[in-house]
């Protein structure tokens, strides 16, 4: 019986030093600047503006021409970077308006394609073959 009281105490002991390690440290909250809610905002609405454009008919019309489907390009945006979408809307804004616009963003979306493969990230085109 006296084994029963060390042991009871010991595991008393151990209880009391596992809940003290399990105290987590407080947690720290920091202000968030007016400029990075700006950039987050901004970055879903040019992610948006990049989407909508893959919705007009001659835009489809292009990207099947290319062998893409609208799903696999929608796919390609939402892995781009805010900055990569951000280019993209800039350089969308420079070309004139019409057939020239529809042409730089299929161009730009396939070379997008291109590079992604060339990374192995995806496996669109077979003529491009993975750098690794």
């Amino acid at each position: 019986m006296t084994r029963h009281p060390l042991i009871r105490r010991l595991l008393t002991l151990l209880c009391i030093l596992s809940l003290l390690a399990a105290v987590t440290s407080p947690l720290h909250a920091g202000m968030v600047g007016t400029d990075r809610l700006i950039q987050t905002e901004q970055g879903l609405v040019d992610r948006a503006q990049l989407l909508s454009s893959l919705e007009r008919a001659d835009v489809q019309q292009q990207l099947a021409r290319l062998g893409v489907s609208n799903e696999e390009a929608a796919e390609r945006i939402a892995r781009m970077t805010d900055e990569e979408v951000r280019q993209l809307n800039e350089r969308l804004e420079e070309l004139p308006a019409g057939a020239a616009s529809v042409l730089g963003v299929v161009v730009l979306i396939f070379i997008v394609f291109i590079i992604t493969d060339a990374i192995g990230a995806t496996d669109v085109f077979p003529f491009v073959r993975p750098v690794n």
